[in-house]
Formats: C-alpha cells, structure tokens, sequence
C-alpha cells in the first residue's frame, strides 16, 4: 500500500469535498483505498489516503485528471451536446440509464473522463433525485459544467502533478469556477465593489480544489438542514487527534460528509452562503464556523 498525506483546511468546505474527490479516484485507478484527517497538530490538519500498489495515490488521480479524454454524455446528442465549446458528446445507447432527468440546456451534462480504459463520471451538477446537488455556480448562458471542469484543467495542467504534495495550495487566475473554494469568492454588497467592473483585477483561483471538489461531490454531499434554506449547509469529517490512527474505507467519509453522527472521533462545520448576484442564481461560500 501506498499513501499519500497532504496539508488541508477543515475550514474550507472545497478542500474537504476535494479530499474525497482524491479517495474517490483512487479507489476506482488504484484499488481499496481508505482515508482519513489527522488532527493530531492543531495548527496543521492533514489529510491521508492509503491505496493499492506503489504509486502515491494523490499523484495518480492529478495524473488522470490532466490527461484524460474529457466529454459530455447527453441522451441526445444531436440535440444537447457541448460542440459549441469545443468539448465533444457521447450520445447514451438506448439501454442505458441517464443519471439526471432530461436537461433542457448542456449546463448540467453528465462529463466523463477516459484514459487507458479507465471512465470515471462527474455528474453531481446534475442530480434530480431529492438530494441536494450541492451546484454553487450558475451557469450563465448557458455555460456548461464540462466547459468549467476543461477550462480549470488548462489552468493547471502544466504544473498539476508536481504539486502533489500540496494541491490545494496551487493557484492561478481564474474568471469562473464551480465556487467550492471559498478564497476566490466575494460578494460584492460586503466587499464594497465588484472586480468584474475592474478589469485590472484579476481573482486568484485553486483549481485542484474545484475539480476535485465535483468529483467527491459525486459520491457524497453536506447536509442541507432545512430544504427552504439554500444558503446553509452542514458537513463532518471523521479521523483522529491521535498520529498513525486507522484509516477507513470511502463509505464511512462519505457518510460522515453529510453530517451523519458515526462511532468515529468527529468533527462537524456550519457553512453559510450569500448570494453575490441575482436571487436564487449562484450561491457563494461566506462563513464556516464548528460546532
């Protein structure tokens, strides 16, 4: 077994969902991965992810991330695809099951990464069923997640995997994301103006975070505790105060992300939310406190 151990920061809500993104992939590249967030150092929180084989698993998912095939997947392709941003699309074959219900735009296609034979969906953005999506950017015009995912990579794609050590770390300028990592956000009513009126300014991103991020959220997603509330949202992550302790399998951190109270040492956050422009468009992470 191989593992992995990076710097995190339990206070921001895209590096955890991005934590899980990392156990996520390695699991499907790798093989048998367990993780958990060591807290034994209050002033450093890390993450740690063990896998099958020799390789460092968070190595291999950027790897993957940089070099795969990205596409849409649309049940029609003649009708909703991605071609108008240069991104191709799978049309689904008759027998197979859509994961979302039928999309009136290409926002929220469905992306699939391919490298090698291996396919690894992306496909939060798009749930229909009662969960919570968990989708913070609004997809102006019609700007498809697929398009945000490939625009982040090529952000990052030349310097992704030497950054292994410390991916959340990483960062580039960066006009749109899918607003998991809290850095890169503002409201512009609190912030006294708006950097889109600016355009000398340009806002610092961490793409590693937001396409690791979707794809933990994938798998698993924060509690929202009240459905009429949109802007708050709960999330727990389990490990241990204590170095070395046991690492668990991805189905006890996923269950722990939506605030499932779990025999585990536990620590649980609070995050709210504002909207930085319309009403019920795109939401945007303001504060994060622990319970």
């Amino acid at each position: 077994m191989a593992e992995s151990t990076i710097p995190v920061d339990l206070f921001n809500p895209g590096q955890v969902f991005a934590c899980l993104g990392f156990m996520e992939l390695a699991d499907v590249l790798l093989g048998e991965a367990a993780a958990g967030f060591d807290w034994s150092d209050k002033s450093r929180t890390r993450f740690r992810l063990t896998a099958l084989g020799d390789e460092d698993p968070i190595k291999a998912a950027i790897n993957f991330i940089v070099c795969a095939e990205l596409r849409s997947v649309s049940p029609s392709a003649g009708v909703i695809n991605t071609k108008k941003w240069n991104i191709s699309t799978r049309e689904m074959a008759i027998d197979e099951g859509f994961s979302s219900p039928l999309p009136e735009s290409p926002a929220t296609l469905p992306i699939e990464l391919v490298k090698t034979g291996a396919i690894f969906v992306v496909d939060h953005w798009g749930d229909g069923t009662i969960r919570d999506n968990v989708k913070f950017w609004a997809g102006a015009g019609g700007y498809p997640g697929a398009a945000l995912w490939r625009d982040a990579v090529d952000l990052v794609k030349d310097r992704a995997v030497a950054s292994f050590q410390d991916p959340f770390a990483l960062s580039a300028p960066q006009s749109s994301s899918f607003r998991f990592d809290w850095r890169r956000d503002y409201i512009p009513i609190d912030a006294g103006f708006s950097p889109n009126e600016h355009n000398e300014i340009e806002m610092v991103g961490h793409p590693l975070v937001e396409l690791f991020a979707a794809i933990g959220l994938s798998h698993a997603r924060p509690l929202r505790p009240t459905r009429r509330d949109k802007l708050s949202y709960r999330y727990s992550v389990i490990g241990s105060d204590q170095e070395n302790s046991t690492l668990l399998p991805p189905t006890f951190l996923r269950a722990a992300l939506g605030a499932v109270t779990l025999p585990f040492p536990q620590r649980t956050f609070c995050m709210s939310m504002g909207w930085p422009g319309q009403e019920n468009q795109a939401r945007c992470i303001t504060t994060v406190t622990e319970d």
